[in-house]
């Protein structure tokens, strides 16, 4: 999983120097950077006590967004794979993400677009709880993914904000793993491999340079699901800060909230039920922009 990942790495790195040559369409917008954050702690005789530990954090980002005359399209590729090494333990997962956005608009009035929707999630690797010992993995590639497909309007009123409301929208919850499946893991019926649902999805992003090398992007997507339960709203909101040191170091925090009502979540009492998730990386390192 982690050579596709570097592939992917090297892939876009290749693309932005073809793009770099003097002639360019000017109807592009397009922005991304590479980053890798590497931690190592080295203990021997350590009178304070502690344990090694060596961890390291990659990350890919890029978009491409298209706007001429009356059409308006944009695009965002987000890769993460973190692990850390604990001395004595075996790796462990701290960061594992493939998301893909894309969204076509055709002007109807100045800001106002009718739009179309495609947003897809999944993971590279396998996924396990550290908690329970020996356990099986949890999750994998595309156990979960998630795909939702909508159409509706966007407003874009200027670089900064955009959002996209589509009121008529199919997501499904695939589960490609036989035994999750016949766990009924991540809402799936027992034996089945997706979960369809139809509602309205709501996209709603914020990238905004707000001091010189600084820059935070927000991105908040809601989900009703019409045909069952319409009340409980699924949330996710990806947080992300920037920093940039000099040309070839950055500081990035990133946070992720989720809630989804169909994903149940182990507690240590038995019990399980629908939970906030939160997931908070903070990391400086190398980061090339292209």
């Amino acid at each position: 999983m982690m050579r596709g990942f570097f592939l992917v790495a090297l892939f876009l790195l290749g693309w932005s120097q073809l793009e770099a040559q003097p002639v360019r369409d000017t109807a592009w917008n397009k922005a991304g950077f590479f980053g890798l954050k590497l931690t190592q702690v080295s203990l021997s005789s350590w009178s304070a006590g502690g344990e090694s530990a060596m961890a390291f954090d990659s990350q890919i980002t890029y978009s491409a967004d298209f706007k001429r005359d009356r059409q308006l399209w944009q695009n965002r590729l987000e890769l993460g794979y973190g692990l850390t090494k604990n001395d004595g333990k075996s790796a462990r997962k701290t960061n594992d993400k493939i998301y893909f956005a894309s969204t076509y608009g055709y002007q109807m009035y100045k800001s106002w677009y009718w739009s179309a929707l495609l947003n897809f999630n999944t993971q590279f690797a396998k996924g396990y709880d550290y908690n329970i010992e020996d356990s099986d993995f949890i999750s994998k590639f595309m156990a979960p993914g998630y795909l939702v497909i909508g159409v509706g309007a966007t407003w874009s009123p200027n670089k900064i904000f955009t959002a996209t409301f589509t009121p008529a929208s199919w997501r499904g919850t695939i589960v490609a793993n036989d035994r999750l499946s016949d766990e009924g893991a991540f809402g799936v019926d027992k034996g089945k491999h997706l979960l369809s649902e139809f509602g309205a999805n709501l996209k709603a992003e914020v990238n905004y340079e707000f001091l010189p090398n600084m820059t935070i992007y927000s991105r908040l997507e809601l989900y009703s699901n019409y045909l069952e339960d319409p009340q409980n709203i699924d949330v996710r909101w990806d947080v992300q800060l920037n920093m940039a040191i000099n040309k070839w170091f950055s500081t990035t925090l990133s946070t992720n909230l989720l809630y989804d009502n169909d994903v149940k979540i182990a507690q240590k009492d038995g019990s399980a039920g629908p939970r906030v998730q939160f997931k908070e990386v903070l990391g400086v390192g190398l980061q090339i922009h292209f």
